[in-house]
This record gives structure tokens, C-alpha cells and sequence, in this order.
């Protein structure tokens, strides 16, 4: 019962993040889409854990932080915030880049996973 509650209380959380985090078309208005291509990295012999694509648009959240999918995992994640920000900042078109899990886990090493990322942003025409 317990596990229930925890994970309807991550969730809740989850939820109030993603609402504070307010919609792509008022955060970002001259944005008409973001497309995130990420493959997840485990360490071990069969290092690809899986290729992912997220597709956002100005109806989204402009929440970007994606969770761990390391079992197990706590306060994990890949935050992508700073890197969306700063490309529409600098009205980047696409980045690449990689980023290593900080979360904690009781059976895995500090960095058990890791994500290569390639953000393609388009704008809306002038």
C-alpha cells in the first residue's frame, strides 16, 4: 500500500511541475514545434537501453525534464529546460549534446545511465 501512495504522490507532483511549467505557445510564442530525439544509455554489455522521440507542440507543456528509466532510480532524470531555453534564447535551430543521470539508485553506480540528445526547434515564420 505504501508503494501506492508513494507513487501517487510522485505523480501528483509530476502533474503540478508540468501545470507550473505553463504551455509552449505562452512560454515560448514564436515556437510551433520541438522535436527531441534521445537514446538512453545504461552501463553494462548491452549499453543502448532505447531510442526515444518526443514530439512537443504549442498545446504541451513546456516541461522538459525526462525521467530516468533505470529501475529504481531516485530524483533522477535528464533536465532539458536550460538547453530549450537557451536555443530558443539564441534562436537555435538544432542542438546535440549528452547528459548523465544524477539520481541515486541501491544496485547501480553513480553514473548508470546517460542520454544522447539532438533538439530540432522550429520557429514560426515572421
Amino acid at each position: 500500500m505504501t508503494n501506492r501512495n508513494n507513487y501517487a504522490a510522485k505523480m501528483a507532483l509530476k502533474k503540478q511541475s508540468r501545470s507550473a511549467a505553463g504551455l509552449v505557445s505562452e512560454r515560448f510564442p514564436h515556437v510551433s514545434g520541438i522535436v527531441i530525439h534521445m537514446t538512453y544509455y545504461q552501463k553494462g554489455p548491452n549499453p543502448v537501453l532505447m531510442l526515444r522521440t518526443v514530439n512537443i507542440f504549442p498545446a504541451s507543456y513546456a516541461y522538459f525534464k525526462m525521467d530516468c528509466v533505470i529501475k529504481g532510480c531516485d530524483g533522477g532524470g535528464f533536465d532539458l529546460t536550460s538547453v530549450v531555453d537557451d536555443m530558443v534564447k539564441t534562436h537555435k535551430r538544432v542542438r546535440k549534446g549528452a547528459l548523465v543521470c544524477c539520481g541515486k539508485t541501491d544496485t547501480h553506480a553513480p553514473d548508470h545511465a546517460s542520454i544522447e540528445y539532438d533538439i530540432a526547434i522550429k520557429y514560426n515564420k515572421a
